[in-house]
C-alpha cells in the first residue's frame, strides 16, 4: 500500500511549550491506524497539526507526495483530509442539517452526502431540523462525523470518539466506521480505550509524553509491551 500521509520528524509547539517531538507517522491508502496515551500524550496535538490548526513546518507533513505542514486549516480540507474534533465542537446556533452541510462547503466530489449521512445515521434525519446542541451526546458525535465526511475527505481523523457517552453508544457509532471506510477510505482514530482501538485498526502508535513510545499491528504486539509503553513503566 502506498503512504497516503507521511510525518517526518513532526513538531509542535504552544507557545514556548513544545508537545511534539520528532513524530514519524505513516497512514496507508486505505488503512486505519490508532493511536493510544495517556491524556496529555500528544494525540490531540498531532491531528491538530495534521489539519492545519498549528504552525508546522512544511515538510514535517507530507500528503500525497506534497508537504502541507503550516497550509491554512481550509485548505487542508480541500486536499481531502478532515478532523472529528475532541468535544464534537458544533454550532449551537444551528440545525442538525445546517451543521452537517457546512461540511460541504469545500465541494469536493465523493459519495457522501445528506441523503448518504441520514443513511449511515438514521437518527439523525429524524432530528435533522432540531439545534444540534439539543442531541444526546452520542447523536451530536454522529453529526460532527456526519459533518467531516460531508467534505467526502480521503483521510478522516477522529479525535476521542467515545469521550463521555455510554458504552453501548460507543459500540453503535464504532458500528459505523467499516461503512465509512469501506471504499478505500484512510482514518486515524485516536482512543482512550486501547483494545478498543485495537480493534478498529490495523495498526498502531502509541504516544508517550509527545513521542511514539511504541508502534505496531494492532493484533500482533503484546498487553505488557502496551502497558509499558503507556505508562512508561517496567512490567
Amino acid at each position: 500500500m502506498s503512504a497516503l500521509l507521511e510525518t517526518r520528524g513532526l513538531t509542535a509547539f504552544y507557545g514556548d511549550f513544545q508537545a511534539l517531538f520528532g513524530i514519524d507517522v505513516t497512514v496507508a491508502q486505505g488503512e486505519v491506524i490508532a493511536l493510544i496515551g495517556s491524556n496529555g500524550a500528544g494525540k490531540s496535538t498531532f491531528l491538530k497539526s495534521v489539519a492545519g490548526l498549528l504552525r508546522t513546518r512544511a515538510e514535517q507533513i507530507v500528503y500525497r507526495g506534497e508537504p502541507v505542514g503550516g497550509a491554512a486549516a481550509a485548505s487542508i480540507v480541500g486536499k481531502g483530509i478532515a478532523l472529528v474534533p475532541e468535544g464534537r465542537r458544533l454550532f449551537a446556533s444551528l440545525t442538525v442539517e445546517e451543521n452537517l452541510l457546512l461540511g460541504a462547503y469545500c465541494k469536493r466530489p465523493g459519495r457522501w452526502n445528506l441523503q448518504s449521512i441520514y443513511a449511515l445515521f438514521p437518527a439523525l434525519q429524524e432530528r435533522r431540523h432540531h439545534a444540534a446542541t439539543a442531541l444526546s451526546g452520542g447523536q451530536q458525535q454522529m453529526v460532527a462525523i456526519g459533518r467531516a465526511l460531508m467534505s467526502n475527505p480521503d483521510l478522516l481523523m477522529c479525535d476521542e470518539l467515545s469521550l463521555g457517552l455510554a458504552p453501548v453508544i460507543v459500540r453503535e457509532i464504532y458500528a459505523a466506521l467499516p461503512a465509512i471506510v469501506a471504499d478505500g477510505m484512510s482514518a486515524i482514530v485516536v482512543e482512550q480505550d486501547v483494545q478498543l482501538a485495537r480493534r478498529v485498526s490495523s495498526r498502531f502508535y502509541c504516544f508517550q509524553e509527545g513521542r511514539v513510545s511504541l508502534s505496531g499491528l494492532s493484533a500482533q504486539v503484546s498487553d505488557e509491551a502496551i502497558t509499558q509503553a503507556y505508562f512508561g513503566v517496567v512490567t
